[in-house]
């Protein structure tokens, strides 16, 4: 009975950890910036966003198609928890995709297009912070995975270059004993003037 017990337990746990690490809120920073001002709970915000149920991929709504972004108070209740969250510390002009799970969305209500129960995902885009003066520029900085496939790129290239060389090489030796094997066998033949 007292290992029933345990099981059942160490079962629980297992489900437990396993329903917690899929309602995760997940933040993808697809495009980073660099920046001296990152948001901060409290801020006023503007964010142009397009909205997609991860079910099926169906949008459900944009600021992109209203051309005006939508602006709120960051942190303070005016908008889901994932988007609370999910746009802190974030650069004028970086983007996110953001997967919202049901407990950081709108739970287990449906509201509009949204049936109840869904992951959200939301491509977004900071636009500004009010009193914060945009920047001249963007300045994007390179990812660990863009500058790991440069690394790559490069190394694949150096080996290419040196199998190249190796093998123009080995040619070029080729060729010169045909040259010198033919060389010595013209040597060995005489002169035919008999005319």
């Amino acid at each position: 009975m007292r290992f029933l017990f345990s099981l059942s337990l160490v079962a629980s746990v297992a489900v437990g950890a396993l329903a917690s690490s899929s309602s995760d809120l997940k933040i993808d920073v697809t495009l980073p910036v660099e920046c001296d001002r990152k948001t901060e709970k409290g801020d006023n915000i503007q964010v142009h966003y397009r909205g997609t149920l991860a079910s099926n991929g169906k949008k459900f709504d944009a600021s992109y198609d209203r051309g005006t972004p939508f602006s709120f108070k960051l942190g303070g209740g005016q908008v889901i928890k994932g988007w609370d969250q999910g746009l802190l510390d974030m650069c004028i002009g970086e983007k996110r995709t953001l997967t919202v799970p049901p407990e950081y969305g709108y739970g287990n209500r449906g509201v509009g297009p949204i049936p109840a129960g869904s992951t959200l995902v939301f491509e977004t885009e900071l636009i500004g912070i009010k009193g914060v003066p945009k920047p001249e520029s963007i300045v994007t900085k390179a990812t660990s995975s863009a500058s790991s496939a440069a690394s790559e790129a490069s190394e694949t290239a150096e080996k290419v270059t040196a199998k190249v060389a190796e093998k123009i090489a080995s040619k070029v030796e080729e060729a010169a004993e045909v040259v010198g094997t033919l060389l010595v066998d013209t040597d060995d033949v005489q002169d035919h003037n008999e005319l």
